[in-house]
């Protein structure tokens, strides 16, 4: 277990630093007319050049209100004989990701929390966010990869608070609030707030889990989706400003306290080529739609199966299984 976690730890820090760095480098370069030698452009372009394909992950939200470890203690977890660990927490936000190692392309579908599937060992259908409850990252990715039919394997999961930390280092995000946000459970452990006015204000970490908790919007999880989607877009494009590269140092101590990835250096690092052609331009949002039944008095999410199938080819058509792989 010791080894396995000096291991992860190790690839991690090279990875984000590596990752961040080149990011930094890439904003340099882009807005302050940085100017590199030709060895470097050199090697820049082999580097373009290798850097084909694309990897599939799936980027895992999870909310630790209760304060009882989030991230950190799932790392810690022993895995069952199928790799499952037994979290006792739900999933918050799922969403699956395809990044284009040479256009810079990044797809991005959102899946609501509450829809209803078949998760592995389990009688009858649940609520998806279930699955990370039973088994962890490793039985969410095997549930999401048996409802969607793609070939998955890898996954992100950050807890809740790394963005209120990152929020607060970089100043916070400007959003647009796009209606009152009240919301009160002082039963809750510790007791959930949220108080949010309509319009343009800039978030600190605190208000930014309030907005992202927020759910009680005219069309349901939908709505929820649409709004974490657009929040993720302004954290991105706000975060990834030159005057937040100095803060670089403290958003890698949040990424190791409230980060978990599987995803290997040699996949991870193939991202460094095409850090010039990632832009907000080259981000594709898109959610499943379905009805909102509700059945033994749970409601739930239901994908239109047709729609479904065909905005999986469209978007992740090089995962989906029994077709090939280009």
């Amino acid at each position: 277990m010791k080894k396995k976690f000096w291991t992860t730890f190790l690839i991690s820090l090279i990875v984000f630093s590596t990752i961040y760095g080149f990011i930094g480098n890439y904003i340099l370069k882009k807005d302050l007319s940085y100017s590199a030698d030709n060895s470097q452009e050199d090697q820049e372009q082999v580097e373009e050049e290798e850097a084909k394909g694309e990897i599939l992950f799936l980027l895992i939200g999870i909310d630790d209100m209760e304060g009882v470890g989030g991230v950190k203690r799932v790392k810690e977890l022993e895995e069952d004989e199928n790799g499952y660990k037994s979290t006792g927490m739900r999933s918050d936000t799922i969403i699956l990701c395809k990044f284009n190692y040479e256009t810079g392309e990044i797809s991005m579908l959102s899946i609501p929390r509450d829809t209803r599937t078949n998760i592995r060992g389990r009688r009858y259908q649940e609520k998806i966010n279930h699955a990370y409850s039973y088994g962890g990252p490793q039985l969410l990715v095997q549930t999401v990869k048996d409802l969607l039919k793609v070939d998955l394997e890898y996954y992100v999961t950050v807890d809740y608070q790394a963005v209120s930390e990152i929020v607060d280092a970089i100043g916070g995000v400007e959003i647009e609030v796009p209606q009152r946000m009240r919301y009160k459970d002082l039963a809750a452990k510790p007791p959930l707030i949220i108080d949010l006015q309509p319009g343009l204000q800039t978030l600190t970490g605190a208000k930014s889990l309030e907005f992202l908790r927020f759910r009680s919007y005219p069309d349901g999880d939908l709505g929820r989706i649409a709004a974490q989607q657009y929040f993720l877009k302004e954290f991105i494009k706000q975060a990834l400003t030159p005057k937040n590269i100095i803060k670089i140092p403290k958003m890698i101590k949040t990424y190791f306290d409230y980060v978990d990835t599987n995803i290997p250096l040699s996949a991870a690092l193939k991202v460094v080529p095409s850090l010039d052609n990632i832009s907000m331009d080259n981000l594709n949002v898109v959610r499943l739609e379905g009805e909102t039944p509700i059945i033994n008095g749970q409601s739930y999410f239901i994908p239109y199966e047709d729609q479904k199938e065909q905005l999986v080819m469209e978007v992740f058509g090089n995962f989906v299984l029994g077709t090939d792989r280009e």
